[in-house]
């Protein structure tokens, strides 16, 4: 995309769009360990609830939002009801603010998410899903955000850069674009915001063997990478599957490919850190041949324990900035790209923290920090020319490249070495509990009533 076709459009178009946020947490008990009681009857039925429901097990509460058209409606209506879930909880129970589980029982201990009369297939395919891969990976959770450009700002971009051309496929290619250059830069997302660093000793040997520290609570740590959950040992499909993005329909047939082969027992079980999202996801790839794609899912952020959400503004902010980035950044043509990606984003979230680790660009070795310095700098200069007002944002992310210590890995590291894994997320998950049952009981009664529609969800989306 031209950059200079770009700056033509208004900044207020360019920042706008659909903005939506999914967000997965484990319900413990004070000591740490796994709430094994079933999803909370507050909550209503989960599959009628479309906002809080369960994703693999009974234990673990997803938090679905609806769609918004500004991140700040998007992130502050997220916050609000993560506040309600946490003040709904019973008082013995409480949030992980973590992505790698709490102290976990048994594998067959671990309740399944239970579902009856037409969400019998759900709860089919995650029995399914813990034969292949195991219930204990299941538990890994974390952040999805979900984005898509308004219709009014790609038809003018579409006018401007391909009037000639069909506009569903002009669209598909603005997203088939931001998909590859995402997974191209993704690593840098790891290591801004990854927070997953230790893992209790019930969880899985494959990631504590990744570990160079053991705390002195059953417990062990990296000093070396700041997201576990994005690791080789987080949860990944058992064999590398790499679709083609050239076009919707190579990477549907691909798909097909490899549900056919038996890799994968249907398209949703492709596991990338970007999802292209159909109109109809019911029927993903025929809705998105024949539909074209909808939005785009993004899945590389860990919670973040040091924040009542788990999530923090700045950072969802950055991460719309990348895709804006994605969209207008040049394609060097290197073949093994997605190879590559998988390399970097793996080696980041592992060892980003080691000054000799080098990652690879088209081929050549290179340091994280002048990488992440040169993708930051074009970004001051995307800004610039696009007239967007996102300085601090991105002085944040600069300091954060050049001083490892600002990052939530390294901050997770220290909390966890004086507290140890469990203590030290037991005590974030009570103070952000805590957090969120002052800020609702410092509401007005008319502020109350309003928040009442939550309770009833599924009649609060029309």
């Amino acid at each position: 995309m031209n950059l200079l076709n770009l700056s033509k459009i208004p900044t207020n178009e360019i920042l706008a769009g659909s903005f939506g946020i999914e967000w997965e947490s484990l319900r413990v008990k004070d000591d740490g360990t796994l709430s094994l009681t079933p999803h909370p009857e507050v909550f209503g039925d989960k599959l009628k609830n479309p906002v809080v429901t369960t994703d693999f097990s009974e234990s673990q509460i997803e938090i679905i939002t609806p769609t918004f058209d500004t991140i700040d409606e998007a992130f502050d209506t997220f916050s609000l009801i993560s506040d309600i879930v946490n003040y709904s909880l019973r008082e013995d129970e409480f949030l992980w603010f973590q992505s790698i589980p709490c102290i976990l029982p048994y594998w067959d201990q671990i309740p399944i998410a239970q579902y009856s009369g037409e969400g019998i297939s759900s709860q089919k395919y995650r029995e399914d899903l813990a034969k292949k891969y195991g219930v204990k990976k299941q538990m890994i959770s974390g952040v999805h955000f979900n984005f898509s450009f308004s219709d009014g700002f790609l038809k003018k971009l579409h006018a401007l850069e391909e009037p000639d051309s069909d506009f569903t496929e002009f669209k598909n290619n603005v997203y088939l674009k931001i998909a590859r250059n995402y997974q191209r830069y993704c690593w840098l997302i790891i290591y801004l915001t990854g927070c997953s660093v230790g893992s209790h000793k019930t969880f899985s040997n494959e990631c504590i063997h990744l570990m160079d520290k053991k705390d002195d609570y059953g417990s062990f740590y990296s000093t070396k990478g700041p997201s576990f959950r994005n690791s080789s040992c987080g949860y990944k499909n058992l064999k590398e599957l790499y679709p083609s993005y050239d076009s919707v329909d190579d990477f549907v047939c691909d798909v097909k490919g490899f549900i056919e082969n038996g890799d994968l027992s249907e398209a949703k079980e492709l596991y990338t850190q970007i999802r292209l999202k159909p109109k109809y996801p019911q029927d993903m790839l025929n809705s998105l041949k024949n539909d074209g794609i909808e939005y785009v899912e993004i899945r590389t952020l860990d919670i973040n324990p040091f924040y009542k959400c788990g999530l923090v503004r700045h950072d969802m902010n950055f991460l719309h900035l990348l895709l804006i980035y994605s969209l207008i950044k040049n394609e060097s043509g290197y073949a093994d790209w997605q190879k590559e990606a998988k390399f970097n984003e793996e080696r980041t979230a592992e060892c980003a923290y080691v000054e000799s680790m080098r990652l690879l660009r088209d081929g050549k070795k290179v340091t994280l920090k002048s990488w992440a310095a040169d993708i930051i700098n074009e970004m001051y200069g995307m800004c610039e020319v696009l007239g967007m007002d996102e300085t601090r944002t991105l002085n944040l992310m600069l300091n954060r490249i050049s001083n490892p210590e600002l990052t939530y890995g390294k901050r997770s590291m220290k909390l966890i070495k004086e507290k140890g894994f469990i203590n030290a997320h037991m005590e974030l998950s009570r103070n952000n509990k805590q957090t969120s049952l002052n800020i609702l009981k410092n509401m007005d009664s008319d502020e109350c009533d309003e928040l009442k529609k939550y309770y009833n969800i599924a009649l609060w989306i029309k």
